[in-house]
């Protein structure tokens, strides 16, 4: 790659932890790297958060709820400030995608398109939502009035993984805010920076103090820090299955409220009579997109047996082709996994799909590009075809950019397969019959059902799941019940 089409590194944000409006260090002092996926070089030190700083973040976040301004601010003047923080990430949108690409691995093309946009996208949004957080007047007996008002819960904590950091973190901050909460967000501990970065632009924007608090640090220690504290009055988790139910459990005793995006195991169906062209693409977008770890991944491609040599055929063909490359590169679809715990996993799974009988056809195997032949994550893209639903490799979330091909006669047995396992997340139906597309719909336990398309997402639309993919929604005005409680008043007018 020339060096012309290399972009040009930003300053990376200071790796301390934002609390109380100010940066500081770890209470210990204790820092960890975070590291760029595409070469295993060194990014920056980050602060790594003790229970310490924890008490701290609470302290600042309750005070600036029960103390501050921000709840009892009038709603246009919440809403300008989400409106400035949203001006200000419009600005940045090539520093905040850059930092997406250098820390997770994910092309330039992707992060400069999608996820930079929408991240300022998400803020205008429920800058705009602030003013549609009202009561109603209830009918009652005749004498009194009654009528309810939706307040704020407190302080929320934000818990977000490592596959979109930038939009899933502000999926869950932006409409905290809105609802006049505090936040205290605790981004993965493998792509830190643009969380850095945001809580820089939250300060720009002339935030008060304490409202947005950003730790970073260990994972599973300061993620259970959190969910145990009493001073932290909800949780709002996107990741696995697993944690997702582990937190469930551990905020028992605190009562918190909880919402809970978790994992996937999302059919995708190619009917016969599908534009077979249109649906091989959105099939192979559908696992490839963001090197297969997106939690909507369509990981099992159910074929009807009369086009499945065909489907396969041109799948393979396309997954072969592809060339894992810089993700600062313009050109590059396909870059590393995030980090190395993910690498080994999807490596496990391949080694488990070929012990179980499934056929691999493509991928299967590390890639090292010319220019880092002992460094980077990279993983080919896979395919198993003749796959049994209940193997291991269709059952359980890889979240790697590995499909299982899976062949089936009648539109029902295709419901039974594609219903077939823990989760209940997102859904694909690829056909002409418009009849069928929707009684498919209609049958599908799943969150989301994209019909001839697949992956697409917008923040006017809620998005969540049933089953083991969790409860609770993400965007959408629905979204705002998750960060409010409901008062009813009554008034005697005898």
């Amino acid at each position: 790659m020339s060096q012309a089409t290399k972009a040009v590194a930003p300053r990376v944000p200071q790796g301390k932890l934002f609390i109380a409006g100010g940066w500081r260090d770890a209470s210990d002092g204790s820092t960890r790297a975070t590291v760029n996926p595409a070469d295993g070089s060194e990014i920056t030190q980050v602060a790594q958060a003790t229970a310490v700083d924890v008490d701290a973040a609470v302290a600042a976040a309750r005070a600036a709820f029960t103390e501050g301004p921000w709840p009892r601010l009038d709603v246009h003047a919440r809403a300008r400030l989400l409106t400035r923080v949203a001006e200000l990430a419009e600005r940045d949108q090539g520093e905040l995608a850059y930092l997406e690409s250098v820390d997770m691995g994910k092309p330039i093309m992707f992060s400069s398109t999608v996820d930079a946009p929408i991240a300022s996208q998400i803020l205008h949004y429920f800058a705009g939502a602030v003013a549609r957080l009202d009561g109603s007047v209830r009918g009652a007996a005749t004498g009194t009035l009654n009528y309810t008002l939706r307040e704020p819960l407190g302080v929320v904590a934000p818990i977000t993984p490592f596959n979109f950091p930038l939009l899933l973190s502000l999926t869950k901050i932006a409409p905290a805010l809105a609802a006049g909460n505090t936040v205290i967000h605790k981004p993965s501990p493998a792509t830190p920076l643009t969380a850095l970065k945001m809580a820089e632009l939250f300060a720009e924007a002339g935030f008060p103090d304490g409202v947005m608090n950003v730790l970073t640090g260990p994972g599973v220690e300061l993620g259970e820090a959190l969910v145990v504290h009493p001073g932290i009055d909800k949780i709002a988790f996107t990741g696995s299955t697993e944690v997702g139910k582990s937190i469930i459990r551990k905020s028992a005793d605190t009562l918190k409220k909880t919402t809970m995006e978790l994992g996937g195991k999302s059919p995708n169906i190619i009917f016969a009579d599908a534009d077979l062209d249109a649906a091989v693409q959105h099939a192979f977008f559908g696992i490839f997109y963001n090197k297969g770890e997106i939690c909507t991944a369509g990981s099992r491609l159910l074929v009807q047996r009369e086009v499945y040599d065909q489907v396969l055929e041109a799948l393979v063909a396309q997954a072969v082709a592809v060339v894992p490359g810089d993700p600062l590169d313009p050109a590059t679809f396909f870059g590393p996994l995030a980090h190395r715990g993910q690498f080994e996993k999807v490596s496990s799974y391949v080694e488990i799909g070929q012990s179980e009988g499934a056929k691999l056809v493509a991928g299967g195997r590390p890639f090292h590009p010319t220019a880092t032949p002992d460094g980077g994550l990279y993983y080919l893209p896979t395919i198993f075809a003749d796959v049994d639903n209940a193997m291991r490799i269709a059952q359980e979330e890889i979240f790697g950019p590995v499909l299982c091909v899976i062949p089936f006669d009648t539109e029902e047995q295709a419901l039974q397969i594609a219903n077939g396992t823990a989760f209940g997340l997102a859904s694909g139906v690829h056909t002409r019959d418009i009849k069928k597309a929707h009684r498919v719909a209609a049958g599908l336990k799943a969150g989301t059902v994209w019909i001839n398309t697949y992956n697409q997402f917008d923040t006017t639309t809620p998005f969540g799941g049933y089953k083991a993919s969790g409860f609770g929604r993400e965007s959408g005005s629905e979204v705002l019940e998750n960060y409010t409680q409901l008062k009813s008043v009554w008034v005697d007018l005898s």
